[in-house]
């Protein structure tokens, strides 16, 4: 419990941060997940998940170098599968 107001609304902002950024992960697992299992990969799913990535690395949802990690790997599988 908040001793104060001020920490009182800095909780209730955590947990909706919390909550949104738990969301974004979450899309982010799925798109990959579906990239990776799907049996040939196109270009749009690719281009989908780079951009959702930057998204989530520019809100600081994910660490940019993760994200720059992550796009790298996509970026490499779509290459393979050319």
């Amino acid at each position: 419990m908040a001793n104060t107001r001020s920490a009182g609304k800095r909780a209730r902002q955590t947990l909706r941060r919390s909550a949104h950024n738990r969301s974004v992960k979450t899309h982010l697992r799925r798109l990959q997940k579906q990239i990776r299992s799907a049996p040939e990969r196109t270009a749009d799913q690719i281009r989908a998940a780079i951009s959702a990535l930057d998204r989530a690395a520019k809100s600081g949802v994910i660490h940019r170098n993760a994200a720059n990690r992550r796009k790298a790997r996509l970026n490499k599988a779509l290459a393979s599968a050319k």
